[in-house]
């Protein structure tokens, strides 16, 4: 009876532990399209990414919801020409994850050229069977 009740909860703990590898496997699939969607900057690639009640924070503290975070990008206001996520960190409870990262990026910022460091916190939520960015937040290194 012992060994019985001991191969369930082993089994239990595999079959969770492989569910969670998938959806931590599809979270990074969504984070690395994110990070592509950036460079491109096509509203295209951008707005099934993000949920409708986006709220996407600056290191300046600027705030912005969707429309005004894909017109930034797509008018190329906000221009990400290279960008890289760095030392990353995903936890993911429920239908919610967060995923902490440092990013690099070379950007052009209403044409003029700089380097940017980051710290970022980014919100995402499982909408269906997709994540969508929720949340994001930044601060200079």
């Amino acid at each position: 009876m012992i060994r019985l009740t001991f191969f369930w909860v082993l089994l239990l703990v595999v079959m969770t532990s492989a569910a969670q590898s998938r959806q931590e496997a599809n979270l990074l699939q969504q984070v690395e399209a994110f990070r592509l969607a950036l460079i491109s900057g096509k509203r295209a690639d951008l707005a099934p990414l993000v949920s409708d009640r986006l709220s996407y924070g600056h290191s300046n503290g600027r705030i912005e919801d969707k429309e005004a975070f894909l017109r930034q990008l797509e008018t190329g206001t906000s221009d990400f020409v290279t960008v890289s996520f760095n030392e990353q960190v995903v936890r993911i409870n429920g239908p919610v994850a967060l995923v902490r990262h440092e990013l690099r990026a070379d950007i052009k910022d209403g044409g003029v050229p700089a380097s940017i460091r980051l710290h970022v916190l980014l919100v995402w939520q499982r909408e269906g069977k997709t994540w969508k960015l929720l949340a994001r937040q930044s601060t200079r290194l």
